[in-house]
């Protein structure tokens, strides 16, 4: 196959010299050009190396920020199950405090005295089962009004505390994991207007 045609190109006329010109460089590179080609090369390395860079640092912060949606989620799942608890703990409580006020002192109810006993030990087993889940009751009479914290629902007169105090509580807050997920309603003292 290779002898035909190369009988092929001798019969049409076409010669072949052993060298082929399209071979020869035509123009070899100065220094010059090989120079601004580096030069060329070195920006784009620079450039791809920023970019590798910037990539790496971009996928580090993502991958925090879904480790840290990940944990919160983790802690915070149980929020909405805790604000149900919270109110259930509020009926135990109050029920706690009116089987207190309806035991008299003269004629005890042994009935109602336990009761009161079990609706006490209850409401303490609830709370410790709270502080185990990071739920948190909070204290704030005495403190400073934090309108993240609190819901004011009336002033009242300052009298021997300074203003913007919280003086009274008329239903608890609570807190998951330092997370405010009731507010407190409060009655904050004001300044006595003359």
């Amino acid at each position: 196959c290779a002898f035909s045609t190369a009988a092929q190109q001798r019969s049409t006329g076409d010669e072949c010299g052993p060298e082929d010109p399209s071979d020869e460089p035509k123009h070899p590179l100065s220094d010059c050009a090989l120079e601004h080609k580096a030069i060329k090369l070195e920006e784009q390395v620079r450039d791809l190396t920023e970019r590798y860079r910037r990539a790496l640092a971009d996928s580090e912060n993502v991958r925090r920020r879904t480790q840290k949606f990940v944990e919160d989620a983790k802690l915070f799942g149980i929020q909405s199950f805790c604000r149900d608890l919270v109110e259930v703990a509020d009926i135990l409580e109050k029920t706690a405090e009116s089987a207190a006020g309806h035991a008299e002192p003269s004629d005890p109810s042994p009935t109602l005295k336990k009761i009161y006993e079990g609706l006490s030990l209850l409401e303490a087993k609830l709370q410790s089962v709270f502080a185990k889940h990071g739920l948190q009751k909070m204290n704030p009479v005495g403190g400073r009004y934090d309108p993240y914290e609190h819901e004011i629902i009336c002033h009242v007169p300052a009298e021997g505390v300074p203003p913007g105090t919280v003086a009274l509580v008329t239903q608890d807050g609570y807190k998951l994991h330092g997370r405010t997920i009731r507010h407190a309603l409060v009655g904050v003292a004001v300044e006595a207007q003359e």
